[in-house]
């Protein structure tokens, strides 16, 4: 079944590019990218539709998203999603455990005790149950969890940073956490992480942060050929 994305018309209240900049970056961000080993190509005509706007901004969007490394021209061919291979996962991945440790290191400084609190309370429907019975509904909690991360850290430049590797990132995470009982040991290291922050313990949680994601790109390495 080709990959569609989720879009609907926009409003007028800011630039049309940016909103159909903003809409286009969310919508490749919550699609299955990697659910298909076909290229996903995308058709302006029907972007526009969707969005409701005309060509132009959509062109602008789809022109920033290309310089951003989210889409790519073929010539004769059209503008297609950027799939990353296996090696350059792995690496996505590595970053992201440096950033987001370091993240965690910051937020044990700068989160606020309601803050962090929050963090718990994002599994309080979990613990009944095993996350396997709910994987879609834990999969986004995982998500939302490392995002939470890198937000307590208040950091704008690690904001700005990763922002770039998230959508790959975020599209495996996704794809992985029903593979291997992944789903039940990460709720155990999510559990550790938030343990040491609350404790305010600087570098336990830097360290679990780290490992957890290193981890992930452990297993993308082993098991992930398809991306190949």
């Amino acid at each position: 079944m080709p990959l569609t994305l989720s879009l609907r018309p926009i409003g007028a209240s800011v630039s049309l590019r940016d909103r159909a900049y903003a809409m286009l970056r969310q919508a490749i961000a919550d699609a299955d990218i990697y659910q298909t080993r076909e290229d996903v190509r995308l058709d302006d005509r029907v972007l526009s539709e969707s969005l409701g706007v005309s060509r132009t901004p959509v062109r602008e969007a789809m022109t920033r998203l290309e310089q951003e490394g989210f889409l790519r021209t073929v010539p004769r061919r059209g503008i297609y999603i950027v799939r990353k291979s296996k090696r350059e996962i792995v690496e996505m991945i590595q970053m992201w455990a440096a950033l987001e440790s370091m993240a965690a290191r910051l937020a044990t400084l700068r989160a606020t005790d309601a803050e962090i609190a929050r963090l718990r309370h994002m599994f309080d429907h979990f613990h009944d149950t095993t996350p396997t019975d709910h994987i879609a509904d834990y999969s986004d909690a995982n998500i939302t969890f490392h995002q939470a991360i890198v937000e307590l850290s208040k950091s704008q430049v690690i904001l700005d940073t990763i922002k770039n590797i998230f959508i790959h990132v975020r599209a495996i995470r996704r794809l992985t956490i029903s593979q291997s009982d992944r789903a039940s040991r990460s709720i155990v290291d999510h559990l550790r992480i938030i343990e040491a922050l609350e404790r305010r313990d600087t570098e336990l949680a830097e360290r679990l942060t780290r490992q957890h994601s290193l981890d992930l790109a452990a297993f993308v390495e082993a098991h992930c050929d398809f991306l190949d």
